[in-house]
């Protein structure tokens, strides 16, 4: 049997020779080097074109020093609130021509690091997510990293811009939700501890309480999807509480879930809300209340940000500080006046 013929890639030397020229000037009007003389360069078109030969793009941006690619690391890319975050950027880079390399963490902090390095030396820029890593971690991780975009954390040192959520205020304005329909028994479903969205959120509910000490506010461990709901069901009903804010929908959705499956009637015997308003929670069994994030304008800010760190734009004089963007309250079917 005879052996199978293998197609060998057509590179730079094929065209140099086929053209009768060298190989840097090959290059160079690959490059799109106009110092090259346009006969010659013609010359090499023709030649590349007749041996179909097709540049090696991973190649051509190492030399040039730019990818036109972004890179994105996520906490979790099963949430939809990432999800939404991505698409937002993935689209506005795309009318700049540019692409979105996504590395997801799932939840493992020290993964960030690495995840983060990775993707920002296949890349122009990175945008950070939500990162877990620590304070002290993020700065002296920062500098390897410029330029960066960083949403939902802040810290002083890495110089880099800031997009912000309002957490503490959306949990408070759903704490004042509950308490004003009657509710004197609150439970917290707390998101992961090294979330600074989580902590965020914490802080708000301390002001809250600050102002509400007759309330009475139990803080549970949960999580950020929607198993760590489902599993919360039992602490829930044993803390007594009439009204459960969630860390995040999912969250929730999976408490409602979970409540339902124990006969407790939503929102007679208990009132739940979530936080982010992603698509699913307006049709949860009830509709899900909730703070709306403007999820899909973060991405889009991100890259507006990141655009402007390629091109090297000066910062606004009056910037300073991160970028805070406010929820808003999106009241529905999950919450409902305290029983007797």
């Amino acid at each position: 049997m005879g052996r199978r013929a293998t197609t060998r890639r057509i590179g730079i030397a094929d065209v140099a020779l086929k053209a009768g020229v060298s190989h840097a000037t090959v290059s160079r009007v690959m490059n799109g080097n106009f110092t090259v003389d346009p006969a010659i360069a013609e010359r090499v078109r023709a030649a590349a074109t007749e041996l179909n030969y097709q540049p090696n793009l991973v190649g051509r941006s190492l030399a040039l020093g730019k990818t036109d690619t972004i890179g994105i690391v996520v906490p979790d890319l099963a949430n939809p609130t990432f999800q939404a975050i991505l698409r937002g950027l993935s689209m506005a880079a795309a009318q700049d021509g540019y692409r979105v390399l996504i590395a997801d963490s799932s939840e493992v902090s020290s993964e960030e690091a690495i995840l983060a390095g990775e993707a920002r030396r296949r890349c122009d820029g990175l945008v950070l997510c939500a990162p877990r890593m620590g304070d002290a971690e993020l700065e002296e991780l920062a500098p390897s990293l410029h330029p960066m975009v960083l949403i939902n954390r802040s810290t002083l040192d890495t110089k880099a811009p800031s997009l912000m959520v309002d957490y503490g205020r959306g949990i408070q304005e759903l704490a004042e939700l509950l308490v004003g329909l009657g509710h004197t028994r609150l439970a917290f479903l707390a998101g992961p501890a090294r979330s600074a969205s989580n902590g965020l959120r914490l802080q708000g509910l301390e002001r809250f309480k600050a102002a509400h000490p007759d309330i009475d506010l139990r803080m549970l461990d949960a999580g950020s999807n929607f198993e760590a709901g489902h599993q919360s069901a039992d602490a829930v009903l044993a803390s007594g509480a009439t009204g459960v804010m969630a860390f995040n929908d999912l969250v929730a959705m999976g408490l409602l879930s979970g409540l339902h499956e124990r006969g407790v009637r939503v929102p007679e015997d208990i009132s739940v809300t979530g936080f982010d308003d992603i698509p699913f929670a307006r049709y949860t069994t009830p509709t899900l209340s909730t703070a709306a994030v403007p999820i899909d304008e973060l991405g889009q800010q991100a890259w507006h940000r990141m655009r402007d760190l390629i091109r090297n734009v000066p910062p606004d004089s009056g910037a300073g500080g991160p970028t805070i963007f406010l929820p808003r309250l999106e009241v529905r079917g999950s919450t409902g006046p305290a029983k007797g």
